[in-house]
């Protein structure tokens, strides 16, 4: 076995340092929130409980950490279903060419390029000049579409780009119809683009702040209520709070991790029995 060069321990010494850099805020804020009832914001720690986390459940003297929950994960579904629905149904138009793609293409990309707070802005504007109610379901609806759908096109381009088409034609040559085609050709194969297309539409809504900021009306999604309880709650409950919101991000992202290896396998386990009966 050959030694390994210096060049080896110092990428591994630089990779740690930016594991550290990225998930030791995180950690940081988990470790203080199991402080004890006279627990600051600042280390050291005051005790080992779970104080806090209760208190979260408890009525509180600020904000509406439970209200702005039930909006953000409310308005994440919201998203996540159109962002799906839109992206199957643009990958679908691009696979060819016609009148005006490419300008389309680009006016798509072009909201990843505008500064978030300028959307924010120019929705809550917009809302205002028609007349029409600014509310986090409707105005904050919108103006989180403009994050999450270029993302989830972008991937069903790709998808659709390196698709198969034979797998169309047969369809047809067996009578079936365009409906039928993309119900039980298409859909299937790219089950699994579609999930990741869903959580990215999810975790990109539920985390989104700044195109929200100017969108929400009077009452806040959850990361709007957690930039306002920073500037008043002074005590380890707003730890707890980020503790559980990181946590509750981590099972999304485990669920849907789940899901494309599931419908990976039962797709691999499918295509062997057809296999097999074909022998």
């Amino acid at each position: 076995m050959e030694p390994r060069s210096n060049s080896f321990y110092v990428l591994t010494a630089f990779f740690s340092l930016f594991l550290l850099f990225l998930y030791g805020p995180t950690l940081t804020i988990g470790i203080l929130s199991f402080q004890g009832p006279g627990g600051g914001l600042t280390f050291p720690m005051r005790g080992v409980s779970m104080y806090w986390f209760y208190n979260l459940f408890e009525q509180q003297a600020v904000g509406d950490i439970w209200g702005s929950f039930r909006r953000s994960l409310t308005l994440g579904l919201m998203v996540m279903i159109t962002t799906i629905i839109v992206s199957v149904m643009g990958g679908l138009a691009f696979r060819k060419k016609f009148p005006g793609s490419t300008f389309l293409f680009y006016l798509i990309v072009t909201a990843l390029v505008i500064p978030s707070i300028l959307i924010s802005l120019g929705v809550g504007l917009l809302f205002n000049q028609a007349g029409l109610n600014v509310h986090w379901s409707t105005s904050g609806y919108g103006s989180q579409l403009t994050w999450t759908l270029p993302f989830g096109l972008l991937i069903m381009f790709a998808v659709f780009n390196r698709f198969d088409k034979s797998f169309e034609e047969a369809a047809r040559d067996l009578g079936a119809t365009s409906w039928q085609t993309i119900r039980h050709v298409v859909l299937p194969i790219i089950a699994p683009s579609l999930i990741g297309v869903a959580l990215f539409g999810f975790t990109l809504s539920y985390d989104e702040f700044a195109r929200t900021l100017l969108t929400s009306g009077s009452r806040n999604t959850l990361p709007l209520e957690i930039y306002g309880m920073t500037t008043n709650v002074t005590s380890p409950v707003l730890y707890a709070l980020g503790t559980l919101t990181t946590a509750f991000s981590l099972i999304i992202i485990v669920i849907f991790i789940a899901i494309v290896l599931l419908a990976t396998r039962h797709r691999a386990s499918k295509g062997s029995d057809v296999g097999n009966g074909l022998l």
